[in-house]
């Protein structure tokens, strides 16, 4: 006995492309990265923008703002502003004020985070909501009490100035102590079960797991301490004391500006931002991905 099947075909009326659905996740990530080129391109205009100048003439770059190529390419205002002013103390002294910012502000924070996320004591509650509460003040704010303090104390024109201001920044224990909240708490438990103390929690526990947050915090803190204008401005007085951003700064003439020398002076400057971000991009993705998740 045979069986016979028979095959329903499409009416010559319907619309082929009626079968057809459109991916809503494949729209989302096309619609992503075409946000993302676009802030990309938004980001990336001033740099290049900045670095083509640099290597103009300043003769060219009046006569023909817009154009490119104009005039050659020479590595002239570079050679001029180096020899002409005390860069390389400028980037030491943003270096030196950056690495010790960067120090001090892992390990205060982390263990005042590791205090308000582990340890029970009275006013706990209260110093968390102080230091949640610190991220709503405004550096600007704070800057006329800092300067009468740190002159009481004859700290103006020195590194501390700028290194213990950051280094109890509220962000940066606000940051930590999410990251603590986020481990097992039966962790911690059975390390002091087996006799360890909190010290050695926090060095040989916490810390080793909170890696991704430290990064975090370190690679923030110096590019924050690296940029920062208004507190050195007020504090170092010297030329040769002077960081990157305030060096720069002095390097504008409004009679006679320079805009090959000025550009140059700002590529060298924010160099060592990209090439901090280009090499540990990971570990700020990473960082601000767990810390966030947490």
């Amino acid at each position: 006995m045979s069986t016979v099947t028979t095959r329903t075909l499409p009416q010559s009326g319907a619309d082929p492309n009626a079968a057809r659905t459109v991916d809503p996740v494949k729209l989302f990530n096309r619609l992503c990265a075409t946000c993302l080129t676009l802030f990309a391109l938004i980001w990336l205009v001033p740099f290049v923008w900045a670095l083509v100048t640099s290597l103009r003439p300043d003769g060219s770059i009046t006569q023909h703002p817009t154009s490119l190529f104009g005039g050659g390419w020479s590595l002239h205002a570079y050679r001029y502003a180096w020899d002409n002013y005390p860069i390389g103390s400028w980037y030491l002294n943003s270096l030196v004020i950056s690495a010790l910012s960067v120090l001090f502000t892992v390990v205060l924070c982390s263990m005042a985070a590791f205090a308000l996320a582990f340890l029970r004591f009275r006013g706990r509650a209260a110093i968390l909501a102080l230091v949640t509460a610190g991220l709503m003040v405004p550096s600007e704010a704070l800057v006329l009490p800092q300067f009468i303090e740190y002159r009481a104390f004859h700290l103006l024109g020195t590194y501390w100035a700028l290194v213990l201001p950051s280094a109890v920044a509220p962000v940066s224990v606000f940051v930590f102590h999410a990251f603590f909240r986020g481990i097992p708490r039966p962790l911690i438990e059975a390390a002091r079960i087996d006799g360890a103390s909190w010290w050695r929690v926090y060095t040989t526990v916490a810390m080793p797991i909170c890696r991704p947050a430290a990064a975090t915090v370190a690679i923030l803190t110096f590019i924050t301490s690296w940029n920062a204008f208004l507190w050195p401005l007020l504090v170092l007085n010297q030329t040769k004391s002077q960081t990157i951003p305030v060096g720069l700064a002095s390097l504008v003439n409004p009679s006679n500006i320079q805009y090959a020398e000025v550009m140059a002076s700002s590529v060298l400057g924010f160099l060592p931002l990209v090439a901090v971000f280009l090499i540990f991009q990971r570990q700020i993705v990473q960082g601000i991905a767990t810390t966030g998740i947490r």
